[in-house]
């Protein structure tokens, strides 16, 4: 077990994408998903007991290590440079995506009042957006949706866990 642990560990920590469970037991060969979950469990705990700079997070559909937040100060501090922002029509397009995906660029474009086609482009390149598919329509236009990374960036294990119009509007008042 303490082996099966380390190795799972050593998976974690060299993953660039978070690591699904799946693929664990798909490494570990002869350990079953529910034995890959019950170490990850534990490995959290021990990072989450231990009260260190790091912790195992489950995030878009895997796990994967990461920094506690209230040491970000720090962390942009070794990184010299500001995060990577988006634009506030970045955001606002990319919400309308995340909360109504699949859809058209008209689709965007009808919800925001304006050509999204700029903010579109940029989150595409950020890997944030992708192409879906084509929507069975004259002219076969192009169907958007998010990313795992968008996923990753927002910390959110599935877009189930966005936040409600009701939570949204509970916050500005």
């Amino acid at each position: 077990m303490e082996e099966k642990a380390a190795i799972l560990e050593a998976l974690l920590f060299a993953s660039e994408a978070p690591l699904t469970v799946e693929r664990a037991a798909e490494i570990l060969s002869d350990t079953e998903k529910s034995e890959v979950l019950s170490l990850l469990e534990k490995l959290g705990q021990e990072y989450e007991g231990r009260g260190g700079g790091i912790r195992l997070v489950e995030v878009a559909g895997g796990y994967q290590f990461r920094t506690s937040p209230d040491l970000a100060p720090w962390i942009r501090k070794l990184k010299a440079s500001r995060p990577s922002m988006l634009s506030p029509a970045a955001l606002e397009t990319l919400a309308v995506i995340a909360y109504r995906q699949p859809l058209v660029k008209a689709d965007i474009d009808r919800v925001r009042g304006v050509d999204a086609s700029g903010a579109l482009k940029g989150l595409m390149e950020k890997k944030l957006v992708r192409i879906v598919g084509r929507k069975d329509v004259p002219g076969k236009p192009i169907i958007y949706g998010t990313t795992k990374k968008f996923l990753e960036v927002f910390n959110l294990r599935d877009l189930s866990e966005l936040p409600t119009l009701r939570e949204l509007k509970d916050l500005q008042e």
